[in-house]
């Protein structure tokens, strides 16, 4: 059985004239005729009844001309949306993201997506960098959201937030815990907990950058993958712990009834940029569209550091 053929056969129901349905669908008689016998023989029943004054359907050919709307109403609309999924009009984008993202870059961009292009599909992701950059290299995200970017000619890259600060996270009953801030130095001799490096690769670059610019070395004592875990850690250690600004802020370290708090690092002090990153071979455009949706590089580069305290 052929498309054509229930197309043809839909043409002679509604016409029920061999001529009429042969010129609309630019065919000649017999060859319209030729393609129903083919479509009757598939089917192994007969579908249209005609003699030298009529002709009419069958009942199995009523019957089936309603079944072959059907097919041929889903093949229009299946071929309408690889259309317009092919132009970027409709189809599906995932996105990752982490904190800031979340909070200075998504609830517009999202605003304007929805605006612009309605009938694309957003999932949201939240995710550290490295493992977003991993979903993005698999295909499973379309679009990373993350600090720092990857130097490698597999990604595209667009700085989104600078300034990101990086803080130190203690216990109650450290030493530093009522201290404002800390020169980077003093970790100097610090036990500390921190995260493998493929977790996000730009922190703890950024850390060890630091820690060099200062002429110190960083006692890693113990790892933790994630800021809850190392809130745990310090705790009930007195270990020296690091996390973003905006993450120390949203966890509430420093907060009456929290057991971590936060304390600012200086000379230096370690920061980070937020990027979207993309697949340089990427062909979905609703990459594209939904870059277009978040600011522009210059009037997206803002100073976390002052958003977070606004």
């Amino acid at each position: 059985m052929e498309f054509r053929h229930l197309v043809s056969f839909i043409t002679i129901a509604e016409e029920l004239h061999f001529g009429r349905a042969a010129q609309r669908l630019h065919l000649t008689q017999p060859s319209l005729s030729a393609q129903l016998q083919k479509l009757e023989k598939s089917l192994g029943v007969q579908l249209v009844a005609r003699n030298s004054h009529e002709v009419k359907l069958t009942p199995a050919g009523r019957e089936f001309e309603s079944q072959a709307r059907i097919i041929v109403a889903q093949m229009d609309r299946a071929a309408e949306a690889a259309k317009a999924t092919a132009e970027g009009r409709a189809g599906t984008l995932s996105v990752g993201y982490n904190l800031p993202a979340s909070r200075h870059v998504l609830p517009e961009a999202l605003a304007r997506m929805t605006e612009q292009h309605p009938d694309i599909g957003v999932s949201l992701f939240e995710k550290r960098t490295g493992p977003q950059l991993a979903a993005l290299r698999d295909g499973s995200l379309d679009l990373a959201l993350v600090y720092g970017h990857p130097s490698t000619p597999d990604f595209r890259y667009r700085r989104l937030l600078h300034r990101v600060p990086l803080v130190a996270v203690v216990g109650r009953r450290h030493r530093w815990a009522d201290r404002p801030g800390v020169p980077f130095a003093e970790l100097d001799g610090q036990d500390c907990v921190l995260f493998a490096r493929e977790q996000c690769p730009a922190m703890y670059d950024s850390l060890f950058r630091a820690a060099a610019d200062s002429r110190i070395t960083l006692a890693v004592a113990q790892t933790a993958d994630d800021p809850g875990a190392t809130a745990h850690m310090v705790s009930v250690r007195p270990l020296v712990g690091f996390a973003s600004l905006p993450r120390a802020i949203s966890m509430g370290m420093g907060a009456p009834g929290s057991n971590s708090v936060a304390v600012k690092l200086f000379d230096p002090v370690p920061t980070l940029d937020l990027y979207a990153v993309w697949r340089a071979d990427e062909t979905n455009p609703s990459v594209s569209f939904f870059l277009d949706c978040i600011d522009s590089p210059d009037a997206a580069r803002v100073d976390i550091a002052r958003a977070v305290s606004a």
